[in-house]
């Protein structure tokens, strides 16, 4: 009788047998990078998220340090999402559309 929380994980003839990772399917946005500043949650101090870069989690880490560096501030990437700290909206989409991005300022 075989359970369905059982799997096999070695074997005596071939040894440890590694399991396929799932490949982690990514959407597809619009082609749109959007900025936006939001203060809600963060005890009054404003963040800029930057939202809908096409791109692997390496580069966005990376293209998240570049923008921390030029703008001399701190921040985080979450759930494919940078967050710079302080209102550097224009900065930000001054050195994205250098990249040959196309920018969107959003919300208010």
């Amino acid at each position: 009788m075989k359970d369905a929380n059982s799997r096999l994980v070695y074997s005596t003839d071939s040894g440890r047998i590694d399991e396929p990772k799932p490949v982690v399917e990514r959407p597809k946005g619009d082609g749109i990078v959007r900025i936006q500043r939001q203060t809600s949650g963060r005890k009054g101090k404003g963040v800029c998220l930057i939202t809908g870069i096409d791109a692997n989690d390496e580069e966005i880490a990376r293209l998240a340090a570049e923008l921390k560096k030029k703008c001399g501030c701190g921040g985080a990437v979450k759930d494919r999402v940078i967050e710079i700290q302080g209102d550097k909206r224009d900065l930000i989409k001054s050195l994205l559309e250098a990249k040959g991005m196309k920018v969107k300022l959003a919300g208010g």
